[in-house]
């Protein structure tokens, strides 16, 4: 009785026994076959890592290759030190033990940080210590040598202006994310920024990325180079010349464009005050973009060659054709205009009203010409449209349809009153005059070249034609005798050149009227006889100076230095004789 309950007992639990090999068997089975490649897909994804390649942004480029904005890449040098421990180095060919402090002396060595404070850092449970931040490409390449499994980097991306505030308001900036922000760092972000690039591995149990288990699933693309059709050593000249003119005048802000008169390049757009890209927040608000595409106001009496031209044009004028320009001229609906300044009436040619700056002489040859025509010439000339560079922010100026022009407007738009115009659209106008009657979309950014070297160029608007090229040569005859004989016009002679330009004297409206500061202007062309350059000079609320003399000093600066620059034979011949008054 006995030996039967012991047997039943050993086969019961030699039964159970089997039944739970058999369990377990066929879980194994059943895991290692049946359903291994969902359990290895599961496992793989649980210590899989995705990780973001930077792409680093490109380059801005003045016309001669000088670097305006660059990326500075580092990195910061990081530990696991729960997994730090004795490596196995090649050296020279031979393989060498370290162990943990003897490998701190070695990177004490390539950081130049102490041993003993790397050693505390490479000590503990935790998973993360920094060892430095922001070493460089040379150090980071040394450290990227010893394979140290248990060495990580975060690269940094930080930019950087070279010159510092030489053409920062056309540079603009990025936020510490590298977000584009301003100017061209935002205007052109689709060639600068790149592409950043993704890949994936698998970390073992002791979280080392496996070599072998890498896979790149998105190529980075780093950023283009944009080239700019700036010339930094003039930008910073006439930087440095706009600078003082805010100091001589006490003026809000000065700028200076220079444009190369058959291309329509944009060799120097400088204001003052500006501002440094690498500290955008140690300047105000109003500082950190560029009015030269932003700033829009009446342009006064530098509009006059354009209400000139119009009426050669057309045949409605001559430089010769007379005029008697009193100080005051009452206008048919009571209205007066006036002139600058009290005179006795003159005899006035149209060269002469130019001369003379004449408000009351325009109004009368130029208002031989319909309003319609004189509208259409405007717009041809680019005012009421954005220039054509797609700055950020630009301005468009302001262009009233002249079906909307109340009579006073009518009159007033030939000397620059009752519409606004920017920097830009006011240098492009003359650059239509000096270019044989032909506008040309002005050039800021040449293009974008990608890591091939090939240059995209920038899209421009076609060429216009303005004027005749006759017309064209007889307003720049007209605008040397500005340079000539006029009061303030003489102040921009240069030595040696024949320099034809024009002054402006512009109220600022305030509210429903004016105040009581100008915007002072001179924007001018050398050499007459062949035009090169144009140099377009303003001051904003000059508060010393109410007049175009605090213009000419700056203009007289830069085109000098322009027409140094590029080597511009001084002129061998003279002027026309034009007679700027009649008897």
């Amino acid at each position: 009785m006995h030996t039967s309950q012991t047997d039943r007992r050993y086969t019961a639990f030699v039964v159970v026994l089997l039944l739970v090999i058999s369990a377990f068997v066929g879980r194994l089975i059943y895991v290692q076959v049946v359903d291994a490649d969902r359990l290895n897909a599961l496992s793989t994804q649980a210590r899989e890592t995705t990780r973001t390649i930077p792409a680093i942004r490109g380059n801005i480029i003045d016309s001669d290759g000088r670097i305006l904005a660059t990326t500075v890449v580092s990195w910061d040098v990081n530990v696991d030190p729960k997994i730090v421990g004795p490596v196995v180095l090649t050296i020279d060919g031979e393989k060498v033990a370290f162990t943990k402090d003897q490998m701190a002396e070695k990177l004490s060595g390539i950081l130049k940080v102490p041993t003993d404070v790397l050693i505390e850092k490479m000590t503990g449970t935790s998973r993360y210590a920094n060892l430095k931040k922001s070493v460089s490409a040379a150090t980071f390449t040394k450290l990227q040598e010893l394979n140290l499994p248990w060495l990580y980097f975060d690269q940094k991306q930080e930019r950087h202006y070279p010159d510092g505030a030489v053409a920062g308001n056309l540079l603009g900036f990025v936020g510490s994310d590298g977000s584009a922000l301003e100017g061209i760092e935002r205007m052109m972000n689709s060639c600068l920024a790149g592409t950043d690039g993704k890949e994936t591995y698998i970390e073992g149990a002791d979280r080392i990325r496996i070599p072998s288990s890498v896979q790149t699933i998105q190529q980075v693309k780093h950023g283009s180079d944009v080239v700019l059709s700036i010339n930094s050593d003039l930008q910073y000249s006439a930087q440095q010349e706009m600078a003082a003119t805010v100091r001589r005048l006490k003026a809000d802000w000065a700028s200076a464009i220079v444009i190369e008169v058959a291309t329509g390049r944009i060799l120097a757009a400088a204001e003052a005050p500006t501002v440094d890209p690498n500290n955008p927040s140690g300047v105000e608000s109003q500082n950190r973009s560029s009015r030269i595409f932003r700033a829009a106001f009446e342009p006064g009496s530098i509009l006059k060659p354009v209400a000139a031209a119009t009426a050669v044009d057309v045949g409605k004028a001559t430089p010769l054709t007379q005029v008697i320009a009193p100080y005051s001229l009452r206008m048919p609906w009571g209205e007066r205009i006036n002139d600058s300044h009290q005179h006795a009436p003159d005899k006035l040619t149209l060269t002469g009203v130019l001369v003379d700056s004449s408000n009351t002489g325009l109004v009368q040859l130029g208002g031989k010409v319909s309003s319609k025509t004189r509208y259409e010439y405007m717009q041809k000339f680019g005012m009421g449209s954005k220039s054509g560079v797609n700055f950020e922010g630009e301005s468009s100026g302001l262009l009233a349809d002249y079906k909307n022009w109340d009579k006073m407007t009518d009159k007033t738009v030939m000397f620059g009153q009752g519409v606004s115009l920017t920097p830009i659209q006011t240098a492009g106008i003359y650059q239509a005059i000096a270019n044989k009657g032909v506008r040309l979309s002005p050039v800021l950014v040449e293009g974008c070249v990608d890591s091939s070297g090939t240059l995209t160029r920038t899209a421009v608007d076609a060429p216009v034609r303005v004027i005749s090229e006759e017309t064209a040569a007889t307003t720049i005859d007209m605008l040397e005798k500005v340079v000539e004989f006029g009061s303030i016009g003489k102040t921009a002679r240069i030595q040696g050149y024949r320099v034809g330009g024009k002054t402006g004297t512009a109220q600022i409206a305030e509210g429903k009227g004016y105040g009581r500061l100008f915007a002072v202007s001179f924007v001018g062309l050398a050499p007459v006889e062949d035009p090169k350059y144009i140099v377009a000079v303003t001051a904003f609320k000059s508060r010393t100076v109410s007049n175009s003399l605090g213009a000419t000093p700056g203009f007289v600066s830069v085109m000098k230095q322009v027409l140094k620059t590029y080597a511009v034979p001084p002129s061998t011949t003279k002027s026309k004789k034009i007679a700027i008054r009649w008897k």
